[in-house]
């Protein structure tokens, strides 16, 4: 997207002058002129002292106080930035540039509802805009208005067809709310307009469209895809494991787990995800190894659950049923643990137990057919 910093108005041309007033006149459109080229070389500390210099001229200088803001926002110092801006804007209400990098700020301060009442106001001035339509778009997802941010989205492809920016932003939006196959439609859109130069990115939505959709194999293609364009890519790989579990090929998911933990040996939930991997293909004592490298890290439910599960599948019900009702007490709300419980309740004959761990469940107010369903088979 196009910058303020790039589309600054052209600076007064310096005049041929003797009074005073037309010295200081030519010097501040110099320095402006200066600051700015100097800005677009990243010299950002000598366009802060050629902006600095135009205030000491004239302290309510446009020219400055956006110039200044726009070198705080390239140093990410985006509190700064805003100071610089609100400034201007006191000076010279309605200024463009001013109103852009404000917006940017609190943007990037994931102030959202702030940014989206600054961009509001530039476009009284340019309705037109589609950089600061998709970035009006991009902060009212941010606060899940779908219907403004579908609106605006839908205005900029109106006025430019095939925006990328509009699309990518369309297949986030729809993904966001669960709608997979509208945000595949989006993505897909993208990869249309330029399959050889595609980015890396759209590829991976693609695919976690299809894992949500649990259309497995076709994600593995995006995927694939994915890893020859960066054979480290986190997503491609994530994706490739789970659609591979999703089909039930763990000894392929655990392939993809294992390269993951290659590069980020203590990434939690994969090292629970690799356990259960090879829990699923018999292999317990590894699957113990994965989720006791997990839990030496800090606590994980799903590391103690994965043990609790190997000492039910190994027999050893009462380990697994106190391991599991300690879960419960951390984590209430999690059908699976109750149902796990029950099961091992079960198996050592404790039947009303079972029962009543189902019930208990229930009195939460949460409803779930499994756990209705296995109360049903007991009673």
């Amino acid at each position: 997207m196009a910058d303020a910093l790039n589309d600054m108005p052209p600076m007064p041309e310096p005049t041929a002058g003797i009074t005073e007033e037309e010295k200081k006149f030519n010097e501040i459109a110099e320095l402006s002129k200066n600051g700015y080229l100097l800005l677009k070389d990243n010299k950002i500390d000598e366009a802060e002292r050629a902006f600095q210099k135009i205030l000491s001229l004239e302290q309510d200088n446009n020219y400055a106080l956006v110039g200044l803001g726009d070198a705080a926002r390239k140093r990410n110092k985006f509190r700064e930035a805003v100071d610089y801006y609100t400034n201007c804007l006191s000076f010279h209400p309605g200024n463009n540039y001013a109103l852009f990098g404000l917006a940017d700020c609190y943007k990037a301060l994931n102030q959202y509802n702030k940014a989206i009442e600054i961009w509001e106001q530039y476009l009284q001035h340019d309705d037109r805009n589609i950089t600061v339509l998709t970035r009006v778009a991009d902060a009212y997802r941010k606060i899940r208005d779908f219907k403004q941010s579908k609106i605006l989205y839908l205005r900029v492809l109106d006025m430019e067809e095939n925006n990328p920016y509009a699309l990518i932003g369309l297949g986030h939006l729809h993904y966001d709310f669960k709608e997979y196959r509208d945000a595949l439609y989006y993505w897909q859109k993208m990869l249309d307009i330029n399959d050889q130069g595609v980015d890396i990115r759209v590829l991976t939505s693609i695919g976690n469209c299809h894992r949500k959709l649990k259309t497995f194999e076709q994600g593995i293609y995006y995927f694939e895809r994915a890893l020859k364009m960066d054979p480290d890519n986190f997503y491609a790989l994530f994706g490739l494991a789970d659609c591979y579990r999703g089909m039930n090929q763990q000894f392929r998911s655990v392939e993809y787990w294992n390269k993951i933990l290659d590069k980020d040996p203590n990434n939690k939930v994969i090292l629970t995800r690799a356990g259960d991997a090879y829990r699923n293909m018999g292999d317990y004592d590894l699957a113990q190894n994965y989720y006791q490298r997990a839990l030496d890290i800090e606590f994980d439910v799903y590391a103690v659950l994965g043990l609790a599960m190997i000492s039910k599948i190994q027999g050893r019900f009462d380990e697994a049923a106190s391991s599991l009702d300690r879960l419960i007490q951390a984590d209430p709300k999690n059908f699976r643990l109750y149902l796990e419980l029950a099961e091992c309740q079960i198996n050592v004959g404790e039947r009303q137990k079972a029962v009543e761990t189902l019930q208990s469940f229930q009195k939460l107010g949460i409803r779930n057919q499994l756990i209705t369903d296995m109360l049903d088979k007991l009673r």
